[in-house]
């Protein structure tokens, strides 16, 4: 609880006790029952309870925003104050008390609105607060800011890493909790990507920076969730343009009850009982206050997104929340997305050799190309490279390469390096990059390397469907052959392949074009080449721990853990956020009408006004709060 929040607790006890005082007082007749004294020792706690409202009420109407919630309550509560001395009774209990629980709803809704900001300041947490640059041997701590492309920065254990780099020296653990949402830690080495963000656990990794401070995740991220909120969805939107339709209509409705009955009676030759329909006037005025609706949607939206931060899904703002809860269709990039888009050794086949000397010759023969096909081939052999070992190297254009291995004349290549050679070599059926061997003009084998599939990519395709997404689909540049078995592999409804970025678009526009109306389109996208197509379809979701700016910031909704199952959970949060904002709705608006109906006809007191006020925020509050709690989704 923050000094304000404690500031209003202690304005309410003291309030509620003074009130409980005086009312005890004027029971035990120690206290007169009219009079002023009465009047003045009554304004006491009316008015520490409720001066920020007055106040509050007399700046709306110094601007000319008459119609708000601080109007409502001045009017309500000061027309009771009014009417108790006018009829005599000294009953000011009434009023103070509307406004005393008025507050407390205003505080367990501050209260409410706190616990959501301060789980979205947990993500704000990852922000670095320094950089530690080596000088004359000796740590020195600079502003992330001052750091330039290329520095080397020293990340200690315990400290957060402040910049986007590559490991040049050391080996650690990361925890990446506040950036994926995901508790198990990561391990890193030299060489290895490193984003900013992460909590260095356990060994001291020097860095050489990638970017600069300002184009780094960390604040990137920080930037997308801050910003989160200016970007209103349709139901927000709904609720505003209502506000302001619906409060003076409620403040005209009350003086027209206040004023009509009474003098239609008159008319009739009746008395004008002015003090019952001013009465039941001012009881309308606080039943209707819109605060349910005003306070709570807002907060659903503002729930679901610090919700989903906190799961590693960044969503750009409440209308993206909206729109992702109608997705139906789910448009993937292949690789990156559902692959993991680094090939590696897939499969040994027809060796005439083991296994492990048919990688060892190929990836020797391969040592001096830095194509990723021979770095695949080197990380499955897992050795270092004796170069000693390797002699008249010959790279044939798109073929292959020959070399001189051990002594042994060893060729490594395609099918079409071994038809050159002469080489009876045995197809292969697997889809992938196939490398034949040849030693000493004999055919040894050949050896697979594909694209490895995301471990829960499947899984995603299922849990995707599960949600109620009714089409997958896949855009790829990859071969047909390709594509076709991943998409077989793992669920796909419809696949396109050897597409370039502008097919891609085109296809997009072409499901565009076949869903309905209501039915929303999301593209799943990590590379430069997917930023036009994010930008095309209605929600677009970028794979963000290792994809690109230019892909993050097309898109609308950002996966911190390049996960594809998350884009299932993302489906989930949003759908949830969207019930409890449509159950706030529907429940504020019901009670709110039946409350006036009976108020107008003289059923409810100002009790019962209260409550339909108050307490419907308070519920609908309370209501809002739960799209906070994600985790189980």
């Amino acid at each position: 609880m923050n000094k304000k929040q404690k500031k209003m607790l202690i304005r309410i006890l003291v309030s509620a006790a003074l009130l409980g005082a005086l009312n005890y007082l004027g029971n035990i007749s120690i206290l007169p029952q009219t009079g002023m004294l009465r009047f003045a020792l009554y304004m006491v706690p009316y008015l520490i309870i409720g001066y920020d409202i007055l106040k509050k009420a007399w700046k709306g109407i110094r601007n000319g925003q008459v119609f708000d919630e601080a109007f409502l309550m001045t009017v309500a509560t000061i027309g009771a104050i009014i009417l108790a001395l006018y009829s005599g009774s000294g009953d000011y209990l009434e009023a103070i008390a509307v406004m005393l629980l008025y507050q407390i709803g205003e505080l367990f809704q501050s209260y409410a609105v706190g616990k959501s900001r301060r789980n979205i300041s947990e993500l704000m947490d990852i922000r670095p607060d320094y950089a530690n640059i080596e000088r004359d041997g000796a740590l020195e701590q600079v502003d992330p800011d001052e750091v330039e492309i290329g520095s080397i920065i020293v990340v200690q254990p315990g400290e957060k890493v402040p910049i986007d780099g590559v490991v040049v020296e050391g080996s650690s653990t990361l925890n990446t909790a506040a950036l994926t949402g995901e508790s198990l830690p990561c391990d890193v080495e030299t060489g290895d990507e490193i984003i900013s963000g992460c909590i260095n656990e356990s060994g001291v990794l020097k860095i050489r920076t990638t970017k600069e401070f300002g184009d780094s995740t960390v604040s990137k991220i920080l930037d997308l969730v801050e910003n989160a909120s200016s970007r209103k969805s349709k139901s927000e939107d709904f609720i505003t343009k209502f506000a302001r339709v619906y409060t003076p209509a409620v403040v005209y409705a009350a003086i027209a009850l206040a004023i009509i009955p009474p003098v239609a009676s008159l008319l009739m030759g009746n008395a004008a009982a002015w003090n019952v329909w001013i009465y039941r006037a001012l009881t309308f005025l606080v039943a209707s206050c819109p605060c349910a609706l005003v306070v709570s949607i807002p907060l659903s939206f503002f729930a679901g997104i610090g919700g989903a931060s906190n799961a590693g899904v960044l969503v750009k703002g409440s209308n993206y929340l909206e729109l992702l809860s109608k997705t139906k269709i789910v448009v993937f990039d292949k690789t990156g997305t559902l692959t993991q888009g680094v090939f590696e050794v897939s499969g040994i086949h027809h060796s005439e050799i083991s296994d492990e000397q048919l990688v060892e010759y190929a990836a020797l023969a391969e040592s001096a190309s830095s194509h990723p096909i021979s770095k695949s081939l080197q990380k499955a052999y897992g050795k270092a490279i004796d170069r000693s070992r390797v002699s008249d190297i010959q790279e044939i254009s798109g073929k292959g390469v020959t070399a001189t291995v051990d002594g042994h004349s060893v060729a490594a290549g395609n099918d079409k390096l071994m038809t050159a050679l002469g080489v009876d070599y045995v197809s292969c059926h697997f889809v992938g990059t196939i490398i034949h061997l040849a030693i000493d003009g004999k055919y040894a084998g050949h050896i697979v390397i594909s694209d490895i599939e995301k471990p829960h990519s499947k899984e995603a395709i299922r849990k995707l469907k599960a949600s109620g997404v009714r089409k997958t689909v896949m855009l790829t540049g990859d071969s047909a052959k390709v594509a076709e078995q991943v998409a077989a592999s793992l669920g796909i409804d419809q696949v396109y392949a050897q597409l370039l970025p502008a097919d891609k678009v085109a296809k997009v526009e072409e499901l565009l074009q076949e869903k309905s109306e209501n039915e929303m389109l999301a593209f799943v996208g990590d590379g430069i080449n997917d930023a036009p197509v994010l930008r095309r379809a209605d929600i677009g979701i970028a794979m963000g721990a290792m994809g690109s700016d230019a892909a993050i910031e097309a898109a609308d909704v950002v996966l911190m853990d390049d996960d594809p199952m998350q884009i299932a959970k993302a489906i989930r949060i949003s759908r949830k956020s969207l019930r409890i904002v449509y159950q706030n709705i529907v429940f504020s608006i019901v009670v709110k009408l039946l409350c006036l109906i009976l108020v107008a006809v003289g059923v409810a007191n100002m009790w019962i006004a209260v409550f339909a006020d108050v307490g419907v925020m308070i519920l609908a509050v309370l209501n809002a709060i739960r799209a906070l709690f994600v985790k189980k989704l």
